[in-house]
């Protein structure tokens, strides 16, 4: 993927696999609001947000967390945690860019600090956990692409109504 200086929500709709009323809900309730706003033009309408690529890369982490079934609120607790707890931005926490890094076990999502404390971010984020045995199973929380939608081939596969398929 290339990346540009800015990117309008309909592109960051078909990257991430969010709906254009997705980001514009999120934008409202101040989940996730785009790097340029959206105004109001001389004409009377109004112009398309627009997202910076670190933006795009953390709304496609986001995107894949409610495809996981992550609630609004345990996501919003997320990014609230990792800026006033950690001082970061989720940009910087995942993948290991930053302060800590970010772990996933399927339900809950995790900080590991510079130190090597483990933290629970949507439980208890102020207190380390204390780790024992060895059937946990956390997997770095990195960026994947969200769900392409496929594109129309002209062809049908079922046969139109009233036809029957040849051969049969």
């Amino acid at each position: 993927m290339r990346l540009k200086k800015l990117y309008a929500s309909r592109e960051v709709a078909a990257l991430t696999g969010l709906s254009a009323r997705q980001l514009q809900w999120w934008d409202r309730r101040r989940l996730f609001s785009a790097s340029v706003p959206s105004h109001r033009t001389e004409a009377g309408g109004f112009t398309e947000r627009r997202y910076s690529p670190v933006e795009l890369l953390e709304l496609m982490v986001l995107a894949d967390l409610r495809r996981r079934g992550f609630s609004i609120p345990r996501i919003r607790r997320l990014l609230t945690v990792l800026r006033t707890r950690f001082k970061t931005r989720l940009y910087d926490a995942i993948e290991g860019g930053g302060p800590v890094t970010l772990f996933i076990d399927g339900e809950q999502i995790y900080a590991r600090a510079a130190n090597g404390d483990l933290y629970n971010l949507l439980e208890n984020a102020s207190q380390p956990l204390l780790m024992l045995g060895q059937d946990v199973r956390l997997r770095e929380l990195t960026v994947r692409e969200g769900k392409k939608k496929a594109k129309p081939s002209g062809r049908s596969e079922t046969p139109s109504r009233g036809r029957r398929p040849a051969g049969g």
